[in-house]
């Protein structure tokens, strides 16, 4: 199995990238700064960034499976996955890869809230999304619209806030909405999920939500 990882380098990416060696797979890692990334040696190293659609052809070259921890890095309007991901997806299909499996949040659909209490759908919808969050949560926006858009096997996997302590092991996930009282989920769990959607099919073509 040959894994093509953009986002490798970050928190969630490099919890990917273990796994996908520890489980035996070929990876190939688009990588900014290749002698800063601890599993640079064990990879097929791309050096470049997603924006670059050469450098995006050459990860996605050969794979069985897409993986995408890309994100905001802050809260300022950066346009990550307006640009890269149809760099993506564009590359994808040129080279006949059919499956992704892609890093999202849960403020990417409107309705992500429906099962919540009042209060807290009210909260995190007016305070958190449309205001704190406000350009991340565009960003996921995009990446929702073009990957139910690509044609492709994808899955969308959309925490609540990820926090780097160790998975639980459990968790809930839901294709209509958060789990009610949903407010955290370890980056290792949502890692595992991940990896778990590499030789599953329920999730082909939706997004998931997945909370603690």
């Amino acid at each position: 199995m040959k894994i093509a990882i953009f986002g490798a380098s970050g928190a969630t990416g490099t919890l990917l990238t273990e796994r996908s060696l520890a489980a035996g797979y070929e990876v190939a890692a688009l990588l900014r700064k290749p002698a800063e990334f601890v599993y640079a040696e064990r990879v097929r190293v791309v050096e470049g960034n997603a924006f670059d659609a050469e450098a995006v052809r050459r990860t996605v070259e050969g794979a069985d499976v897409v993986l995408s921890a890309l994100g905001a890095r802050s809260l300022r309007k950066e346009d990550v996955l307006e640009r890269a991901v149809p760099l993506i997806v564009d590359a994808m299909r040129k080279a006949g890869v059919r499956r992704i499996i892609a890093l999202g949040s849960a403020g990417a659909l409107s309705d992500s809230m429906k099962k919540q209490p009042v209060w807290r759908r009210w909260f995190v919808q007016k305070m958190v999304y449309n205001t704190f969050l406000k350009w991340p949560v565009a960003s996921q926006v995009a990446q929702w619209k073009t990957l139910s858009g690509s044609g492709l096997d994808w899955t969308m996997v959309m925490p609540p806030m990820l926090l780097n302590k160790p998975g639980r092991g459990t968790y809930r996930v839901d294709g209509e909405a958060l789990p009610r009282n949903g407010a955290r989920i370890s980056r290792e769990d949502v890692a595992d999920f991940m990896m778990a959607q590499i030789g599953s099919v329920e999730w082909v073509g939706k997004g998931v939500y997945i909370a603690w």
